[in-house]
């Protein structure tokens, strides 16, 4: 679910490239066609609808991705984001129930351990029901289930369309523009685990044949965090820019006051995954991305 997103269209690829046949499903309100992938098996449909149902018939693994994400979106509208992150997760766990999937694998958030002001976010309340509801369908009905909790993931089709851009999209475009990113005086404790697509893709894999995984849940990020104004300088390294920040007070705002989370990753790293690309080459590929996206006409 969610192919035509950020996470689930490289998902997409990867499993193509390992020989699997991919099924997708995604209601383009957020995902780009264009991303996914010709050799998959694409059907314009809303993860709230049962008529999804016959799509996951003689499946093996689901990997669910679709969900409103975008934590001002989500606080504007909590009726929304309840109903696809909520009812939507609901009618997908049914559909696997339904066809005997033999595994579903779906996208948690880290938002759930940035303390209890963000645990009161309607984002993060929609990701809480989705833990409770894998709970519910392990116990009613003997469901697998394999629950990721992804930090910071960044790299190429992160969506820089949303309201509030992902950090090192938001920075990079901001540079490539020739403006000035906007820090925060106190952005040198504001961190998050940064870990890109390829090295989640990784674990995706492992996730469809391991056994190990089964009814477990893991946290996937880098096992370090690094300061945005770390990120920042990096960007700049990387880019060879001489941009400098804009500097301003943080605004006395509850919800994005800065947060230090970082990735128990042993539970993962004990099955033999590990992360292997580095800051700077993750944004690099990123860099890239963004690069063509502005020769194409798409960033403005």
């Amino acid at each position: 679910t969610g192919i035509a997103g950020f996470i689930g269209s490289n998902i997409a690829d990867r499993l193509i490239k390992e020989g699997y046949k991919v099924i997708g499903i995604d209601n383009l309100s957020y995902g780009i066609l264009e991303q996914v992938p010709k050799e998959a098996e694409f059907h314009n449909a809303d993860i709230r609808s049962r008529d999804i149902y016959p799509f996951f018939e003689g499946v093996d693994a689901v990997f669910h991705m679709a969900a409103k994400n975008c934590l001002p979106d989500c606080q504007a509208d909590p009726v929304e984001t309840m109903d696809i992150n909520v009812t939507g997760t609901a009618n997908v766990f049914e559909a696997a129930r339904r066809a005997r999937v033999a595994k579903m694998i779906y996208a948690q958030s880290s938002v759930l351990e940035e303390g209890e002001k963000r645990l009161k976010g309607f984002y993060a309340i929609s990701k809480m029901a989705g833990q409770w509801l894998d709970e519910g369908y392990k116990d009613a009905f003997g469901l697998t289930t394999v629950a990721l909790r992804y930090f910071n993931v960044y790299g190429p089709r992160q969506d820089y369309r949303r309201t509030s851009p992902p950090i090192i999209s938001k920075f990079i475009i901001k540079m490539l523009k020739g403006e000035q990113p906007l820090l925060f005086t106190d952005d040198d404790k504001n961190r998050r685990d940064f870990v890109y697509i390829d090295d989640l893709n990784d674990f995706h894999m492992l996730c469809i044949n391991d056994g190990r995984v089964n009814n477990k849940l893991f946290r996937l990020g880098s096992g370090k965090n690094t300061s945005i104004k770390e990120l920042f300088n990096t960007i700049k390294k990387v880019m060879e820019s001489s941009i400098e920040p804009l500097v301003k007070e943080r605004p006395n705002d509850p919800d994005f006051q800065p947060v230090e989370p970082v990735a128990d990753i042993s539970d993962a790293a004990a099955l033999g995954w590990t992360p292997k690309t580095s800051l700077e080459t993750g944004i690099a590929a990123t860099m890239e991305y963004l690069k063509n996206e502005m020769r194409k006409g798409n960033i403005k």
